[in-house]
């Protein structure tokens, strides 16, 4: 029999909302929330640990809660108030974990092809637009992502959401500018800086060599240190009224376009 939890003043129910709402609690404990059934079975498909799982029987029985790991974790129901209070989504399937940060240091990084494919994200700052990027990540099946002087926690719930638990099963490492350019000049890759100025249309460069491509934010663009260290800044023509668009679409017409030619290589 479960143990039940069944007031919102339970000190681990306090703990979990601040996991829950706090970054600083999640660096704390190196511990974050996970909610939902699909978000959680690509996390343990990821290989996270998962220390706890929490159980709203009216959406998810405790069998089920037993069948979503082979190791022992400790299981816990809780009543309809204290779910409503750890759940971050309007619309959830009565599910929480509570689970084990990873490591995602460049030197652990482990790149699936001889011939990689790497997006980089420099300084992204909103949560959707990250977890919009590892989404087209997922899509496209890049060998990884770097994300370059983060401005958002990893596991912000809004960027959980956003990836639809992507975040779990995309290889991911967080660095400097500074030590992401070093790692892919250590290895050869050619990079390619999505910049306005001084590029070249996109469609014209080659990406069937170890490839990074490398994104910034719509708001101020790339450091000039990418700028500097590019094989090639290139753009997307605009066709419009504006001169740039969001982040993840941009990234997703790049990453498809060398995907594109390593297919027909």
């Amino acid at each position: 029999m479960a143990k039940l939890i069944n007031s919102i003043n339970n000190s681990l129910i306090k703990l979990l909302y601040q996991l829950k709402e706090k970054s600083k609690q999640r660096k704390k404990t190196n511990t974050f929330l996970i909610e939902g059934k699909r978000e959680l079975s690509l996390a343990i498909k990821g290989g996270y640990k998962i220390e706890t799982l929490l159980f709203f029987p009216d959406l998810f029985s405790e069998s089920e809660a037993k069948s979503m790991s082979s190791y022992d974790i400790e299981i816990i129901e809780i009543s309809k108030e204290v779910f409503q209070k750890l759940a971050h989504r309007d619309t959830t399937e009565g599910v929480i974990a509570v689970v084990k940060v990873k490591n995602h240091k460049l030197d652990d990084l482990k790149l699936k092809s001889k011939n990689p494919l790497i997006l980089v994200a420099e300084a992204p700052e909103k949560p959707g637009n990250i977890g919009a990027l590892l989404r087209t990540a997922d899509a496209a099946n890049v060998d990884a992502v770097i994300i370059a002087n983060p401005k958002s926690d990893l596991y912000n719930p809004n960027i959980i959401r956003s990836s639809v638990g992507c975040v779990f099963t995309t290889e991911i490492a967080i660095a400097s500018s500074e030590d992401a350019i070093l790692f892919l000049q250590k290895y050869n890759f050619n990079i390619y800086a999505a910049i306005l100025q001084e590029s070249e249309s996109y469609h014209t460069q080659d990406y069937t060599l170890p490839t990074a491509i490398v994104v910034g934010t719509e708001a101020t663009g790339l450091r000039q240190e990418w700028r500097d260290a590019a094989t090639k800044n290139i753009s997307i023509p605009m066709q419009g009224d504006i001169d740039s668009m969001n982040v993840s679409v941009a990234a997703g017409i790049l990453i498809f376009e060398a995907k594109r030619q390593r297919d027909f290589k």
